[in-house]
């Protein structure tokens, strides 16, 4: 799994790992969001391409992102395809929170935003999708608050 940093290129977990920790000692006192979002966009050619990125937030003083692409068969479904995209987070997220309790950093919590929200067709799986992350140890925003997914990893679907 190689994530692209817009400013480094291509990374292993490890190194984006590293380059989080990095970012952070920069300035060990100030606030930060660690986030992890997905995101999905069905093409023509029967292909969905995921996103998932990771973004190291300081808050009030910008940040880092980076992401992992994959194409994968059409999943027509779109109940599907946000479970897929839920579980893809959750994957990333439950590797980067055992690297960063391995390395004195258990204390940057993980955020998940999922694409889901009220004012759309995917209300209707707002619980189950928050329950699957909240019942994994990890917090959980919807749109308007889930920019990781819906602005972040979006940009890099199409």
């Amino acid at each position: 799994m190689l994530f692209t940093s817009p400013t480094s290129g291509k990374m292993t977990l490890q190194e984006t790992f590293n380059e989080i920790v990095d970012f952070v000692r920069e300035k060990p006192k100030a606030e930060y969001k660690l986030i992890i979002g997905s995101d999905s966009q069905t093409h023509q050619d029967k292909e969905t391409t995921f996103v998932t990125a990771i973004i190291i937030h300081r808050v009030g003083k910008g940040g880092r992102y980076f992401f992992y692409r994959e194409k994968r068969r059409f999943l027509e479904s779109l109940r599907q395809r946000i479970f897929f995209e839920a579980s893809l987070s959750l994957d990333v997220a439950g590797r980067f929170s055992e690297l960063l309790s391995e390395n004195g950093h258990a204390h940057l919590n993980v955020e998940i935003h999922l694409d889901v929200g009220e004012a759309g067709d995917t209300k209707e799986l707002i619980r189950e999708v928050v329950g699957m992350v909240i019942g994994s140890g990890f917090d959980a925003r919807i749109k308007p608050d889930s920019y990781g997914a819906s602005t972040v990893a979006d940009k890099y679907t199409k």
